[in-house]
């Protein structure tokens, strides 16, 4: 059958093995100093070693192949590593899952340009922007650097996210305090969820493969103090197991309803 399977360019590999750590199923080995797929039918082709890769020796490709056999992997995975590596294959494969849900629950942009990708470079993050208002003469401009934002929309491979600090933004904070835009938005991506008004069946699955599929360093929560508003930490919070990102820091920051900024706190 013709799937996607895992690429090994040896000339490029330099032996140090992390592609090995980074797959969950066993399916490599290092050979004579190269990394080398010891057997198709254990490599899922979800691709979860390219990005521990220091050189791009690894790639995901198309072609004929075995078909992957879990079964079999799974047997495999517990010969290596015992209950606790299988556990850890299968807590990849549910990520794996979440990503493909994501992926079909996304709206397809199509000819609509409200749901185009959008995404350019601004200032960092953190740093207050010059004085500007109506006393000023001038427009205050958006930190927004990204489109869309909501969660129901964004795409978990939107390329906005790779390599950035992710703020998971209830719809009130921005508005009760105007320091939001140059303190969270700025320099980040992010995406918006009200977790009492939104239907929000697949957001912690969308979540998740958002978390899993990119380089994020760090979630940051921003909320507002009311209780319903608790159920966004929640849904990060799942989402984050949900993801298998162990290095992952997740926080949460908390608005008052006079827009001051109460607590700043880790969660994860």
């Amino acid at each position: 059958m013709k799937r996607k399977i895992i690429e090994i360019d040896e000339a490029l590999c330099n032996g140090c093995g992390e592609c090995i750590v980074g797959c969950a199923e066993g399916a490599l080995q290092l050979v004579d100093g190269k990394a080398k797929l010891v057997k198709e039918d254990f490599c899922d082709g979800f691709g979860d070693c390219v990005g521990t890769c220091p050189t791009g020796a690894l790639k995901v490709i198309e072609r004929e192949a075995a078909a992957f056999d879990e079964q079999a992997t799974i047997e495999h995975v517990r010969d290596l590593g015992g209950e606790e590596a299988v556990q850890r294959m299968l807590g990849a494969a549910e990520v794996h899952e979440a990503r493909e849900k994501a992926a079909a629950q996304t709206p397809k942009a199509g000819g609509c340009p409200g749901l185009q990708l959008r995404f350019g470079s601004k200032p960092k993050a953190g740093q207050p922007a010059a004085a500007s208002g109506p006393g000023s003469g001038q427009v205050i401009k958006s930190d927004l650097d990204q489109w869309p934002i909501q969660l129901h929309l964004v795409p978990p491979t939107a390329p906005f996210f790779e390599g950035k600090e992710l703020v998971v933004l209830s719809t009130c904070s921005p508005v009760a305090s105007p320091d939001v835009h140059w303190r969270y938005v700025r320099g980040r991506s992010l995406v918006v969820a009200c977790p009492k008004l939104d239907r929000t069946e697949g957001y912690v699955e969308k979540l998740a493969a958002i978390m899993a599929r990119n380089t994020i360093p760090k979630v940051i929560v921003v909320r507002m103090e009311v209780p319903c508003c608790g159920g966004l930490t929640m849904i990060t919070r799942q989402a984050h197991a949900a993801s298998g990102r162990t290095d992952l820091v997740v926080e949460e920051v908390t608005i008052g309803l006079d827009g001051e900024l109460r607590k700043t706190e880790r969660i994860a």
